[in-house]
């Protein structure tokens, strides 16, 4: 237990040392992407059954314990941009025996156990931004099911003694496969340089069904002959800890939104115009703003209205960084329309005479350079046409 703490803090230090001088964040995958890693893998002790006749007259149980080996894998992935994601993978764990217990005789024991094959896995990746909190990583977590091989090469015993008082040699090889369902705890870090390319580190654990049918078991005493039979394993349990790397394929910039229609002047009389401003990378209404909302809706009841536009809009500041820091306050545009729209419809305005649109950070009221914060640029109009 003491070199699984060991390998784990150290597992831990890599990382803060890595990202002492790289404080980026992960960000939310959207479109195609490919990941490799390797790391530590703990299999847990699995049982083995053997039917009558195999290595015993009656039926006998087989306990096998394994030491620590190493995992690796590879997939292939799609983000969808609200940080859902899934993924094909292939892996591959191996471990070694240490021994046979259960078995009520000494015995010692040499081999290894291979596992392989594929499995889809779902994941979902938290952004830490919407909770405000500004930090270097973005978690995520996952689940999964696929098909997994299990092969032996072989797990030889030798013991002493036995029914017939001599030296036994019991060999349980070949390969089986079984359904698999795995869970997936990981955290991924920007290698900011790379567009695309993070750090990603996980736990998983990996757990499979027990086999209907197992590999062949053959047993050698002396002076009594070759026994064969089949043999059957139970659940299988893996406990990885991994390091990777992750590169999203998709880090174009997007698309600029689409140009604001162009809407013809019309005279004061048929057209009023109204402007709601908010605070910083906020969209909730002030206590001023509601007034303004409600002076638009009372006029809307005054006046031959036909439509109400409700435009968002906001300064070229952002919590994030470039690209995504566009993508963000385009979001935020709306939502400050939503707001209003609420707003609107609350005073007694029909919700189908409303219509919204955001801008983001086009057509500001007052001309300003990259991430400056103007309080007039972060408004909503509303026109009643």
């Amino acid at each position: 237990m003491r070199r699984h703490q060991l390998l784990c803090t150290a597992l831990v230090l890599g990382l803060c040392t890595g990202l002492g001088s790289h404080a980026a964040r992960a960000d939310t995958i959207t479109g195609p992407y490919v990941s490799l890693g390797g790391g530590y893998n703990i299999l847990q002790d699995t049982r083995s059954f053997f039917p009558p006749g195999t290595i015993n007259p009656g039926p006998s149980k087989r306990t096998f314990r394994w030491t620590d080996g190493f995992t690796g894998e590879g997939s292939v992935g799609f983000g969808f941009g609200n940080g859902l994601r899934v993924e094909i993978e292939g892996d591959d764990y191996g471990n070694t025996v240490i021994n046979r217990v259960h078995s009520g005789i000494p015995n010692t024991t040499t081999g290894s156990n291979n596992a392989y094959g594929p499995m889809v896995n779902v994941l979902y990746d938290i952004d830490l931004a919407r909770f405000g909190l500004v930090v270097p990583v973005t978690p995520y977590v996952g689940v999964g099911a696929g098909y997994q091989w299990n092969h032996l090469s072989p797990l030889t015993s030798v013991s002493a003694g036995g029914p017939a008082s001599q030296t036994a040699v019991s060999r349980v090889g070949g390969t089986q496969g079984s359904f698999a369902y795995q869970g997936i705890v990981g955290a991924a870090y920007d290698i900011r340089p790379v567009p695309g390319l993070a750090v990603t580190a996980e736990y998983r654990f990996l757990g499979t069904d027990d086999e209907t049918e197992g590999a062949y078991s053959v047993e050698q005493f002396a002076g009594r002959g070759e026994t064969r039979g089949p043999a059957y394993f139970g659940d299988r349990f893996n406990h990885s800890f991994m390091l990777g790397l992750r590169y999203a394929f998709d880090t174009a910039a997007p698309p600029p939104p689409p140009p604001a229609p162009m809407v013809p002047a019309a005279p004061p009389a048929e057209a009023r115009t109204y402007l709601v401003f908010f605070d910083w990378d906020r969209s909730e209404l002030t206590g001023r703003a509601r007034e303004i909302v409600a002076q638009a809706a009372q006029a809307s009841t005054h006046v031959q209205t036909t439509r109400i536009e409700v435009n968002g809009y906001t300064d070229t500041s952002s919590i994030h960084g470039g690209i995504r820091g566009a993508r963000y306050n385009q979001g935020l545009s709306v939502r400050r329309a939503e707001s209003v729209k609420a707003e609107l419809i609350r005073d007694g305005v029909p919700g189908s005479a409303i219509d919204i649109h955001g801008y983001g950070e086009n057509h500001p009221l007052v001309a300003t350079g990259p991430n400056t914060r103007e309080p007039q640029n972060r408004r909503v109009e509303i026109i009643l046409h």
